[in-house]
């Protein structure tokens, strides 16, 4: 009998204790799809469970209040407070998980010319979306990559502030940037095209350190930087971008997409830019940061076809008026002598597409062109030119048994013309004389899978440049799967570059120093080789670190180096006689712990040298080594989260104009930093705001000043001797010309910044 009673009061309460139980649903999505196999749980407890492949989840238990989590990798944390009632059912809405600032499991595309998930590529590819790029909002893209580990955008003048990309310490030329997979943004454009991408079409970006010339061809000697679109059915109805800064800096980024058909989808995004603010605050007359005013409209179109078969269309228009230079500058002294400024008008147009052919192979034609206008004077030197490229390359994946292949033809047309001595129209020679190249090619591309831990890329790529002919390329890629935590990749390769002064160097256009070229210049040319292993550990708690190590080595022969130093007021360009190395090692780390802090840092360390004649000696503005960081936090139980980032950079060999120059020969190790506070507690808005150069760095601290004889800026008062040498008088006593090559860092103090971004799905 007491069994009995025993048994039906353990029943009494099982069945209580059920009926005492809640039930929370819901559905978790990321970018408008569904995301299964997401961590669901209620902190503390054992309660949870994973989403399924539609995204669903369900959670039974007791009564009382929880605290949600939701996690996932290449997923910013979810959090919220839910108050369960007993036999209460609560259908939560829909659940947006962001992406976080890196993942090791994206698809991508930039390495082997092919969607692949980023794990499986045999090629090391580096990938950053939007988030990580949130961290420190910036205006364009070639700022946006300021905190990019191992990559540095470079000013290149301290009056017109033009740059362009260093990776792993070799110049921007050697970078090739590509819009969607086409080389759109290269040569001419470098220098000015990456300034108005708008940052609200940008899905991600996608960096390869190393050559990549057997896919993409000479301009990819160094590295290339993909700048991949969003796809119109999966971005947002609207949304924009809006900051302005203390300087004054405006800058607005706007995103609509609308669907003509239910096959049509159109995404048109826009950007404009305006710093119209004159400072001066390191009192030299001249403006610390140029004048911009700059519009940038850019349209995608993605078409539905049968089999899901690809086929988008793509144009940009880009128009920029920026000028720098003496204070009192206006219009009406441009390419004047009186009152020296730097004014620079580009108009760009671009048009790009993807077309997969009907056919049960899978066959690709991708496509491109783009048409540069510059009108650019400095001081009184003019610097006129337009460039045309056209672009086609077919493409056949194929996969055969352990072999995946891609077999490719492409073709490159550039027409460039100036009126400098490059393609005649000078004062000495008055026949123009455009530079016409064809470049034809065809490369094919091996993936073969050995086994499921070991796999090894073949590729060769053949051009003939109707200037230099021949151009071989080869490509070795080796990755081993250690275990599912753990790869190693080993990769070598080849580089080809053919040079034009006119379109690279912007110190061959200012007009300050007398460009001399002592021979014809032969093409360079690179042998690299590079090892990377990655590593991901999986914390007991929901945390997780990744660790990302790369070593490298590059030899270069015929490289061409800019000598300022023989004669200061002279550039010589030659190719080496001798060999130039560049070798380092980087490394990643990305740690995301359960609490809600994430922490991205990477350094490089690295030596870039030339040697000739038996002398070794570093390059020119390039750092011994380099390190990034992004420090997030998101405070619980509240819409607040904050972002620290910065770089730091060590000291680079600068370039004087002789004994006499007073200014420090080298740099001095510097570090740009800024904080964000950023709130979202308003459904589809969120407000941000923070400092830049939290430091208040600039490059004239410890330097008497850094543009060379700004005072004098038409050297009307500089005395030479016979030889052409520069005389030190009582006026001109370090015995200088005017120069603003004298740069290695932004020019821009401590600012503060505020902005919003509006969003409907």
């Amino acid at each position: 009998m007491k069994i009995r009673l025993l048994v039906f009061l353990i029943i009494c309460c099982f069945s209580s204790t059920s009926l005492a139980q809640a039930t929370l649903k819901g559905i978790v999505k990321a970018n408008e799809e569904a995301l299964a196999f997401a961590n669901v749980m209620l902190r503390g407890t054992t309660y949870g469970g994973a989403t399924d492949e539609f995204g669903h989840f369900e959670i039974q238990a007791p009564a009382g209040i929880y605290t949600l989590e939701i996690a996932m990798l290449g997923y910013q944390r979810f959090e919220q407070s839910v108050e369960l009632k007993a036999n209460q059912i609560i259908d939560l809405e829909t659940i947006i998980l962001e992406e976080s600032a890196s993942t090791l499991n994206e698809v991508v595309v930039t390495g082997t010319l092919k969607e692949v998930n980023r794990i499986e590529s045999p090629v090391p590819v580096e990938v950053y979306n939007p988030t990580f790029f949130k961290k420190n909002p910036t205006p364009n893209i070639f700022d946006a990559l300021q905190n990019v580990n191992g990559v540095r955008p470079q000013l290149n003048c301290n009056v017109c502030n033009t740059g362009d990309i260093h990776i792993n310490g070799l110049e921007g030329p050697y970078t090739m940037v590509l819009i969607d997979g086409m080389p759109v943004v290269s040569s001419l454009a470098t220098v000015y095209g990456l300034s108005g991408i708008p940052n609200s079409l940008v899905e991600r970006i996608e960096i390869v350190k190393g050559p990549a010339s057997s896919l993409y061809g000479s301009e990819a000697i160094g590295g290339l930087i993909n700048i991949i679109t969003k796809n119109p059915q999966k971005a947002p109805l609207f949304s924009a971008d809006i900051m302005s800064t203390s300087w004054q800096e405006y800058n607005a980024d706007l995103g609509l997409k609308f669907n003509i058909s239910k096959k049509v989808s159109i995404l048109t995004g826009a950007n404009y830019f305006n710093y119209n603010n004159i400072i001066d605050n390191n009192k030299d007359h001249f403006t610390d940061v140029t004048l911009q005013n700059r519009v940038s409209v850019f349209q995608k179109w993605n078409i539905a076809r049968k089999n899901n078969r690809l086929f988008t269309l793509a144009g940009r228009y880009f128009y920029e008026d920026r000028w720098g230079g003496d204070v009192k500058w206006t219009k009406e002294f441009r390419g004047g002598d009186e009152i020296y400024g730097e004014s620079i008008y580009t108009k760009r147009w671009e048009f790009l597409g993807n077309y997969q052919l009907p056919t049960t192979e899978k066959l690709l034609f991708s496509f491109s062109y783009n048409d540069h206008d510059q009108n650019s004077v400095y001081g009184n030197t003019a610097y006129l030119a337009r460039q045309r490229i056209g672009f086609g390359q077919l493409t056949w994946d194929k996969t055969a048994g352990h072999h995946d292949l891609l077999i490719g033809t492409a073709l490159r047309y550039t027409f460039y013309d100036d009126n400098t001595p490059a393609t005649g129209g000078a004062e000495d020679n008055p026949l123009n004389n455009p530079d016409k190249i064809w470049l034809p090619g065809v490369f094919v591309q091996d993936e073969i899978r050995l086994n499921p831990q070991h796999k090894v890329l073949l590729g060769l790529r053949y051009d003939y440049n109707s200037r230099h002919g021949n151009i071989f390329t080869p490509r070795f890629a080796y990755k081993w799967s250690i275990s599912k935590n753990d790869i190693l990749r080993l990769n070598a390769g080849t580089g080809f570059r053919v040079v034009n002064l006119f379109t690279e160097e912007h110190a061959a256009l200012t007009g300050a120093r007398e460009i001399i070229i002592k021979n014809e210049l032969k093409p360079e040319q690179s042998y690299n080789i590079n090892v990377n292993y990655i590593k991901k550990i999986y914390l007991d708690n929901g945390g997780f670190i990744g660790l990302d190590a790369t070593a490298w080595y590059t030899y270069f022969t015929n490289v061409i180096f800019p000598d300022y130093e023989t004669n200061a007021n002279q550039i010589i360009y030659d190719n080496l006689n001798g060999r130039a190395i560049t070798t380092g090692m980087s490394t990643n780390v990305d740690v995301s712990f359960a609490n809600g802090l994430t922490l991205l840092a990477g350094a490089t360390f690295m030596d870039v040298s030339s040697t000739e004649n038996g002398i070794k000696e570093r390059q020119m503005l390039t750092e011994r080594f380099t390190g990034t960081w992004a420090i997030s936090y998101k405070f619980p139980k509240s819409s607040f989260g904050i972002d620290y980032t910065g770089n730091i950079y060590g000291p680079m060999r600068l370039p004087l104009l002789g004994d006499l120059d007073p200014r420090q020969p080298n740099s001095p190790t510097w570090s740009i930093q800024n904080i964000q506070l950023t709130y979202n507690g308003i459904k589809n808005l969120e407000i941000y705001g923070g400092v830049k150069n939290l430091l208040n760095w600039t490059p004239n601290k410890g330097n008497p000043f850094i543009i060379a004889r700004a005072d004098d800026p038409f050297d009307k008062n500089v005395k030479f001797d016979t030889d052409g040498q520069v005389i030190a008088t009582p006026d001109n006593p370090y015995a200088l010309t005017f120069d603003p090559a004298y740069v290695y860092g932004p020019n821009q103090g401590i600012r503060g910044f505020l902005g919003m971004r509006l969003m409907i799905q």
